[in-house]
């Protein structure tokens, strides 16, 4: 049997057992990654506008509030907060994702790519692929910035690439509860909500004050929110400073920069899953 054969929707998910099933799911995939791309391509300026929202806020609190705060343990804020920021670009993807996924299925593409003879996996596995290469390419224009306002790392080329790697290991995890919500949500203005708590989630974590300046049961939850062991960690294998605290998750940061995103995508992969199933009930 060839994996091009079977167009049901219901059984689209079980690749067929041979080599071709799975070339031809991984080509498929790709050239849906190619159609997210060339949309971009085609529409640069939502992209644009998000990268420049996002060294604007980086510059708003390098230069406005800086002066008035105080790192853990001294240093300057800068190299504190640019690998805040790094994180926090991953989280802003969120909505986007979301709502390119509700776009799709409200416009009734979905639905088209649905009654194709392609691999239903491949509809999932290219938009987070796409997203993927979108989140690359805005995480070299935040280390970019950051390098230009004197940010700097201090370790070895390895803990660079470590740092780089947790990051984009969150941003995978993350991008699956974008499609996620995308999928649930039956409207584009469902997502203006989730855009919205984008940005109090992010504070809510070590990515702008330290949670020790933190009430007590606050710091709690700012401590193990997924964003703070990711900003801990890379603030870590940076060798930049603040990365102090006496709780476990903290004083595990690397280690649950690692759980975190896994646990993500155990959860959400699945539920993803089931929602692009449930669109056709």
């Amino acid at each position: 049997m060839s994996g091009r054969t079977d167009s049901d929707p219901t059984n689209a998910w079980v690749l067929v057992p041979n080599s071709g099933g799975l070339r031809w799911a991984l080509l498929d995939s790709w050239t849906l990654t190619l159609r997210g791309l060339a949309h971009w391509r085609r529409n640069p300026g939502p992209i644009m506008f998000a990268l420049v929202f996002n060294i604007l806020v980086m510059l708003m609190f390098v230069y406005l509030f800086g002066g008035s705060m105080r790192v853990p343990g001294g240093g300057e804020y800068r190299d504190y907060l640019v690998p805040g920021m790094f994180t926090m670009t991953m989280l802003f993807g969120i909505g986007a994702t979301a709502l390119a996924v509700t776009t799709d299925v409200d416009r009734g593409v979905t639905d088209r790519f649905r009654s194709m003879p392609i691999s239903a996996a491949a509809v999932l596995i290219g938009r987070a692929a796409g997203d993927m290469l979108l989140s690359m390419l805005t995480l070299t224009v935040m280390i970019l910035t950051g390098l230009v306002l004197g940010w700097r790392h201090h370790g070895s080329i390895g803990d660079l690439v470590a740092a780089i790697g947790l990051i984009l290991l969150l941003r995978f995890a993350l991008i699956w509860i974008g499609v996620y919500l995308g999928l649930a949500f039956t409207s584009s203005a469902a997502i203006i909500g989730v855009q919205t708590a984008e940005f109090p989630i992010g504070a809510l974590s070590g990515v702008f004050v330290a949670t020790s300046a933190m009430p007590g049961w606050l710091r709690v939850v700012a401590d193990w929110n997924p964003l703070s062991a990711t900003v801990n960690a890379t603030r870590q294998l940076f060798g930049n400073p603040g990365v102090l605290g006496d709780s476990w998750v903290t004083a595990h940061s690397v280690l649950m920069a690692v759980v975190w995103p896994v646990v993500l995508l155990l959860i959400f992969v699945p539920l993803s899953v089931n929602a692009f199933r449930d669109l056709s009930r």
